[in-house]
C-alpha cells in the first residue's frame, strides 16, 4: 500500500525495554526488524525500561552497551536503523540523549544507530545538549495547562503545538535544523483531546504554520 501511494514508513515504532537484553528481547527485536524490511521501514525506534529500575549508574550504561552490541549486528544484516529514543521521565533507565551517544560510539553504531530527538522528553530530562548530528527523527508535541509541574507531565498532557506551547518546541526545532539536522520531523501527541478532534487535518495543518513560522 505504502509503494502504491509512493510513501516512505519511516519508523516502526517500537522495540520496548530493549536495555532489559535477553533472548524474549531478541526474539522481539528480531520479529519487529522483520517486519520493517517486510514493509519498507527505514528504522525501528528503541525505547528503554521506563519502570524504574535499570537506573543505576554505572548498570543503566552497562545494559545500554549491552543491548546496542546484539542490536548492532541484526540491524546491519537487515539495512534498518535503530533509533534509541531517551525518555525524560524520572523513572526512566535512560534518559540523556548524550548517554546513548556515548553508549552507541562505544559499541562502533555510528553507521547503525541514531537517537531520536523528543522535544517532550528533552525538556522533561532538561538536557541542554542537542546532538543533532546523531539524530535520526524528531518527534513534536507540546503541552500547554500553566497548572502543571514538569515533574507531572505525562502523554496524555501532549497536544498539537501552538502560541500556548511551555516545552519551546519552536526553539527546539529551530535548533535542530541551524546546527545541520534535515531529517524527518513527527507529531506525536497522546492527548485524548487530539485523537479525538472532530478536525484533525486543520489542527494539524495549523501547527504546521505555527512551527514554520517560528521555527
Amino acid at each position: 500500500m505504502a509503494e502504491n501511494h509512493g510513501l516512505t514508513i519511516i519508523s516502526i515504532n517500537a522495540l520496548q525495554r530493549f536495555n532489559q537484553w535477553n533472548d524474549d528481547r531478541a526474539r522481539e527485536a528480531q520479529e519487529l526488524i522483520t517486519y520493517a524490511g517486510d514493509c519498507g521501514a527505514k528504522a525501528l525506534v528503541l525505547v528503554p525500561l521506563n519502570d524504574g529500575s535499570g537506573k543505576k549508574d554505572g548498570e543503566r550504561q552497562a545494559n545500554l552497551r549491552q543491548a546496542l552490541a546484539a542490536l548492532k549486528p541484526m540491524l546491519e544484516q537487515a539495512g534498518i536503523t535503530g533509533l534509541v529514543e531517551p525518555l525524560g521521565f524520572e523513572i526512566c533507565s535512560l534518559r540523556s540523549k548524550t548517554e546513548a551517544v556515548e553508549g552507541i560510539r562505544a559499541v562502533s553504531g555510528e553507521n547503525t544507530f541514531k537517537i531520536v530527538h523528543d522535544t517532550f522528553h528533552h525538556y522533561l530530562a532538561g538536557e541542554e545538549k542537542f546532538h543533532p548530528e546523531m539524530t535520526g527523527l524528531v518527534h513534536i508535541s507540546g503541552v500547554a495547562d500553566p497548572g502543571i509541574a514538569v515533574s507531572d507531565m505525562r502523554d496524555p498532557h501532549r497536544i498539537l503545538v501552538d502560541a500556548t506551547d511551555r516545552l519551546d518546541n519552536a526553539g527546539q526545532v529551530r535548533t535542530l535544523r541551524e546546527n545541520g539536522y534535515s531529517g524527518p520531523f513527527s507529531f506525536e501527541p497522546f492527548s485524548p483531546a487530539v485523537h479525538q478532534s472532530t478536525d484533525i487535518e486543520t489542527a494539524i495543518r495549523e501547527s504546521m504554520a505555527f512551527l514554520s513560522a517560528k521555527a
